[in-house]
């Protein structure tokens, strides 16, 4: 008797893998946003922006790695 456990269902991991991905975008655009008004308020543009983005990107990555691992501690358990 072998029985199905919680992530052996492909459509958990493929609502988990699409999750992440908005997550990441949602925090990439939302750094590009900030950068965007700081360019505004503060001058220097293209420099704004781009630690922005980089701030989001890193936001999103670290959001990512915390939501895998709850799952994953989620169901073990």
């Amino acid at each position: 008797m072998n029985r199905n456990s919680k992530r052996d269902n492909p459509l958990l991991a493929a609502g988990l893998v699409g999750a992440l991905g908005i997550n990441v975008a949602v925090c990439i655009f939302l750094g590009y946003w900030i950068g965007s008004l700081g360019a505004d308020r503060f001058g220097g543009e293209m420099a704004w922006k781009m630690s922005g983005l980089l701030v989001g990107l890193a936001v999103g990555i670290l959001s990512a790695i915390l939501i895998v691992k709850r799952v994953l501690e989620d169901s073990d358990g």
